[in-house]
């Protein structure tokens, strides 16, 4: 995951300066919530409320909670429906379809109680999720100026899923939401993704248009999908057992996953003896130290603090504080571990048993294993240790040494109940509360936290896809295609980033139901969140229109269909053309690969729907946009860029 730390919001992956830039919601949700039936004599689930939007054309399940055996009576739009509260106080009943149109009012009532709720239409339902790309938020997006204040669109309605970890499903949110009109207030941190890909639909099909915005920076693609789903994969068995554990002891949990972390880094645990250390410059990433050599540096790293104390002092316990770690600590003192967690977000804040200190000179190490973007002992609070008679000692003298770096790919064990970063969780505490909804489909915009692992995410895609369409009961399925991010390449490079593209791809080529929208031209070499989000929700309701309305209308740019060996060189053949470049005579972006993965650019000409690309015998595979940033000037005539790929030649 070398390049794809993204925090915006972001835990997990996520570039060096986003932590800045916007809102951190820690808010994580260990346990199940209380049984809402306790909440509430009468409530409706928290998707229901005023301004919401219901998908037109299919039954609508209106659901919540009453006392338990009692009658709940629902009226919409001339239609009455009664239902029972079950034991646990649990009721639904199902309205019938309707097209779209509005707006309606539903009195739901039960034992002299009664909710309403006021100006509900009827249209189309998006979900729209992923990591810190579909968070990125209305009023950081390019030209906010201007798109926030000019946002009154009465028939565009959101609603915002609040952050929200759990370790089982919940069926509420962890804190009070509805939907909203779009306007300037709503607007400004809501998805700007989601947003400009509503405000077209809209737009275009003149029908009340509803957007459910439910994502997480940094979010592996693994915490979105459900457990049963995710059980079916062997390789995840393990984590959620630990996650069983978690929910018996949290402490005995901790422990075994200390113990798999422990193992993972077997010798690299410690410092080596010869270890260079040189002293901490400030309380930033290591990144931002100013060393070349740490600059990019995604591994290991050890930090050394060093204090003092009196028999008396050492003799009881005492606290740690050393603030947040990203990702993951290991912290000693004395060689004995006092603990061990993970997430970027999370304080570290350990208890020290007694024993733990001697009197005279006390070591705390702390091993840190950054899996990529900013690393290390980072933030302003104060690290300090905390001795049983109260009295606080600062540590502030620390010093550093580096260690190994990660092999492309490796990842040590994650803490599974970790937002953000764990399994499943996000799926419990995000998607969850939203029940069946109906909805026309959904938008993804996720990857940059799995790039490290192409192979994986082909499994893990698919099966995300099919568990949200079971939930849901609708096919329509959005990608966007990760956009160009890190610095140009000068030589060819087997590119984590250009086998995920590859990845999302063919899931998209291998679904009638998947559309994608590819970001590869329009993002930032420096920044892996581009604010271009008005041309990827152009294209996102291009795929959508396409998909999901059945529209004739060009969604995608270039896709190869074959590559063939001929007389006049090799010829890769593209569908969804006519094909055009945008700058200089030759197709660029290609390259010639052998036997051996050993590859060279190459130049191609224009013919149609076809590039050729020079005669090469030893050539086995072309590959296409490649990098992590690659430069694109092949393009069809409804100016979309074409696609990457890796293709063996026939």
């Amino acid at each position: 995951m070398d390049r794809n730390r993204t925090t915006l919001m972001c835990a997990g992956n996520r570039s060096l300066h986003e932590r800045h830039v916007m809102k951190i919601v820690p808010a994580i949700l260990l346990a199940a919530l209380p049984a809402a039936a306790h909440a509430a004599p009468l409530d409706l689930d928290p998707v229901y409320s005023s301004h919401a939007v219901l998908q037109r054309g299919r039954e609508i399940p209106v659901s919540g909670t009453a006392e338990p055996g009692s009658t709940v009576n629902v009226t919409f739009d001339g239609e009455a429906h009664t239902a029972k509260a079950d034991s646990k106080g649990r009721w639904q009943v199902s309205l019938s379809s309707r097209e779209a149109g509005g707006p309606y009012v539903m009195n739901v009532s039960s034992n002299g109680e009664e909710q309403r709720l006021d100006d509900l239409m009827v249209g189309d339902v998006w979900l729209c999720s992923g990591q810190s790309n579909m968070e990125f938020a209305v009023r950081y997006a390019t030209n906010a100026a201007f798109e926030v204040p000019y946002s009154n669109r009465p028939m565009l309605r959101l609603l915002n899923v609040p952050r929200q970890s759990s370790t089982k499903p919940q069926q509420r949110f962890s804190a009070t939401t509805g939907w909203q009109r779009s306007a300037p207030e709503s607007v400004a941190d809501f998805s700007a993704v989601c947003y400009f890909m509503g405000r077209e639909l809209q737009a275009q099909q003149k029908i009340a248009v509803g957007l459910i915005a439910a994502s997480w920076g940094g979010s592996p693609i693994e915490e979105w999908i459900s457990r049963d789903a995710l059980q079916t994969v062997p390789r995840y068995r393990a984590d959620l057992a630990l996650m069983d554990e978690y929910a018996r002891d949290a402490g005995i949990a901790a422990s075994s996953w200390a113990k798999l972390l422990q193992q993972w880094l077997g010798g690299d645990a410690t410092a080596p003896a010869k270890a260079a250390w040189r002293t901490v410059p400030n309380k930033q990433m290591w990144e931002q130290w100013g060393d070349a050599s740490l600059a990019t540096f995604d591994g290991i790293g050890y930090y050394r603090a060093r204090v003092k104390l009196t028999a008396a002092q050492a003799g009881k316990s005492a606290r740690i504080v050393i603030g947040a770690v990203d990702d993951i600590d290991v912290t000693r003192i004395n060689g004995k571990i006092v603990g061990a967690d993970q997430g970027w977000q999370k304080k570290r804040d350990y208890e020290v048993p007694a024993g733990a200190l001697k009197a005279g000179e006390n070591i705390i190490d702390v091993t840190v294993v950054d899996t990529g973007g900013g690393g290390g002992l980072v933030g302003d609070a104060a690290r300090t240790l905390t001795l049983g008679d109260g009295t606080v000692l600062p540590l502030s003298d620390w010093t550093f040494a580096k260690g190994r770096p990660l092999k492309n790919g490796e990842a040590p064990p994650s803490v599974p109940w970790t937002g953000g970063a764990g399994r499943t969780t996000l799926f419990n505490g995000m998607i969850a509360p939203l029940g069946g909804y109906p909805l026309k489909g959904f938008a993804w915009y996720q990857g940059e936290a799995n790039a490290g692992d192409a192979k994986g995410y082909a499994e893990l895609m698919p099966l995300l896809i099919a568990d949200w369409r079971k939930r849901f009961d609708t096919s329509p399925f959005l990608m966007v295609q990760l956009a160009n991010f890190g610095p140009l390449a000068s030589t060819p490079s087997n590119d984590s980033w250009g086998q995920l593209r590859d990845v999302q791809r063919r899931v998209a080529d291998a679904d009638p139901k998947v559309g994608m929208a590819s970001a590869v031209d329009i993002g930032q070499v420096t920044d892996i969140h581009p604010t271009n989000k008005q041309d990827v929700g152009k294209r996102l309701a291009l795929a959508a229109r396409h998909i999901a309305l059945g529209e004739d209308v060009e969604d995608r740019g270039p896709a190869p269909i074959s590559v063939t060996r001929t007389a006049k060189g090799i010829a890769v053949r593209f569908a969804h053309g006519p094909l055009k470049l945008v700058g200089g005579g030759s197709a660029i972006g290609f390259e010639l690969c052998d036997a051996a993965s050993s590859c060279r650019f190459v130049n191609g000409d224009l013919s149609e729907d076809t590039i050729l690309l020079p005669a090469d015998a030893s050539a086995r595979t072309v590959r296409y946009l490649w990098q992590a940033s690659p430069i694109v000037n092949l393009y069809n005539k409804a100016e979309l860029p074409a696609t990457g790929f890796s293709m063996p030649i026939e």
